[in-house]
């Protein structure tokens, strides 16, 4: 909700500015000038992007605009999930989590966290890695080193939107510019008509301009920053899973390797001692 907000008064102060000086907003509506700057813009988005990076941008509008699925009842989840695995598999042997983790998406454990279960990557990344545990004879830091290639690479593909999205905000002004220029061009072709007829033409390239400039910053930048936010989020479950699964590894208790884990996260979303104990040991 904070997007549509910040949208209100991005768009609220500029417009209101230019009407209490004395500006008409009719003037400000140039769709031919629009369709060549948005249109332009996309046609570059679509020509600069693969065909996934592009199906994730609109796949994270809705995130844009409503929020971030991560939340601390999602950092939670996480944290509950990771102590069950490790808790069942030092009451039952390692071997006991091995049909757990070879299928999250019919595992009793993972069915307990349907928000976990529903994330495809975070889950897999889960599962994949208490597999390596059980099958494999792995040492603490060779399985960080592991674990810290693939949250890179994940960070890197969760940023790739934002990044995508913030190329268009980069080009934005200068396709402003083109209408610009084009609507001069026009105005060059009418330097012998009416006055007021030249007048319209040149304030028309001159919305051009300003079209391109306030889009850039005012809506598409902003829409890049947010999507960087949302793949910081989701990062710090990959991290905090990290964190709990190598303290684990290096003999600490579930309790504690979950408090490891809880510490990773960022402090505003980060669940209390209490409330995490309190979780766990209703498991």
């Amino acid at each position: 909700m904070l997007f549509i907000v910040g949208l209100f008064i991005v768009f609220g102060s500029v417009m209101y500015g230019f009407v209490m000086s004395h500006g008409q907003l009719l003037s400000l509506w140039q769709p031919f000038e629009i369709l060549i700057i948005c249109g332009a813009a996309f046609g570059a988005f679509v020509l600069s992007n693969p065909l996934h990076v592009i199906l994730e941008c609109f796949r994270m509008m809705p995130q844009v605009i409503m929020g971030s699925r991560v939340n601390k009842a999602m950092y939670m989840d996480v944290l509950g999930l990771i102590y069950d695995i490790l808790n069942k598999a030092r009451r039952e042997g390692i071997m006991a989590i091995e049909s757990d983790v070879e299928s999250p998406s019919s595992s009793a454990l993972f069915s307990r966290y349907p928000a976990i279960q529903g994330n495809l990557e975070l889950s897999n990344f889960i599962a994949d890695y208490f597999r390596i545990i059980a099958a494999g004879n792995l040492t603490s830091f060779e399985l960080e080193s592991l674990m810290d290639q693939e949250i890179e690479a994940r960070l890197h593909e969760l940023e790739q939107p934002g990044m995508a999205v913030g190329k268009v905000a980069d080009a934005l002004p200068g396709f402003g510019i083109v209408a610009a220029v084009l609507g001069i061009v026009i105005t060059m072709g009418a330097i012998g008509g009416e006055v007021s007829e030249i007048g319209g033409h040149v304030a028309a390239a001159l919305v051009g301009t300003f079209s391109g400039v306030f889009l850039a910053y005012g809506m598409v930048g902003p829409i890049s920053a947010t999507m960087r936010h949302l793949a910081e989020d989701e990062i710090k479950l990959y991290e905090a899973t990290r964190a709990c699964i190598i303290a684990s590894l290096n003999g600490l208790p579930p309790q504690l390797a979950v408090e490891f884990g809880r510490k990773s996260l960022f402090t505003h979303g980060r669940p209390s001692f209490e409330e995490v104990e309190s979780k766990v040991r209703g498991r």
